[in-house]
């Protein structure tokens, strides 16, 4: 007999402020805006999936590294994770179009 694994849940430890970064991610990878991000992080030299440098640039919301500095570890973890599945989530027309920022190398 064998079980699937499945990760527990986390419990999110600064609700509120989650909540405003999670909103901000959610609207920088909204289908009429997402296009304007990848162009940015194009423009910055970057990787789409260097979550923290693209924060660091303020290309995902002015507020936005101040927002994830005051979160904690396992917060912040779970944040990222949503990042990277919501970049997966861009339409593949504009993936092919930003292939350079999509690429591993």
């Amino acid at each position: 007999m064998t079980t699937t694994y499945t990760q527990p849940a986390l419990e999110i430890q600064d609700p509120a402020t989650f909540a405003e970064m999670n909103a901000a991610l959610e609207h920088a990878f909204a289908p009429s805006v997402v296009a304007k991000l990848l162009k940015s992080v194009k423009s910055a030299g970057l990787r789409i999936r260097d979550f923290e440098g693209v924060l660091a640039k303020g290309l995902l919301g002015e507020k936005t590294p101040s927002l994830y500095a005051k979160l904690g570890d396992s917060d912040r973890g779970q944040i990222r994770e949503r990042y990277l599945s919501l970049l997966e989530h861009v339409a593949p027309e504009l993936r092919q179009k930003y292939l350079k920022i999509y690429a591993y190398y």
